[in-house]
C-alpha cells in the first residue's frame, strides 16, 4: 500500500462522516461537501492504486 491509497481511502471516509453528519442535521451543504470529499478521495485511491499496478508490473519484469 502507498501513501496515495492511504490518504485516499480516508479522505472517502472522513467525506461519509460528513454526508452523514448532514443528512442528520439537515445540512445540504455538508453533505454536498461530504460527497465531494469522497470523490477526490476515490480519485486518490485510484491513483495510489495505478502506481501499484506499475510498480508491481515493473517488479516482474
Amino acid at each position: 500500500m502507498n501513501k496515495d491509497q492511504v490518504k485516499g481511502t480516508a479522505k472517502d471516509i472522513a467525506g461519509k462522516a460528513q454526508q452523514d453528519m448532514g443528512e442528520l442535521t439537515g445540512s445540504k451543504e455538508q453533505q454536498a461537501k461530504g460527497l465531494a470529499k469522497q470523490g477526490e478521495g476515490k480519485i486518490q485511491k485510484g491513483v495510489g492504486d495505478a502506481k501499484e499496478s506499475v510498480k508491481d508490473a515493473a517488479n516482474k519484469l
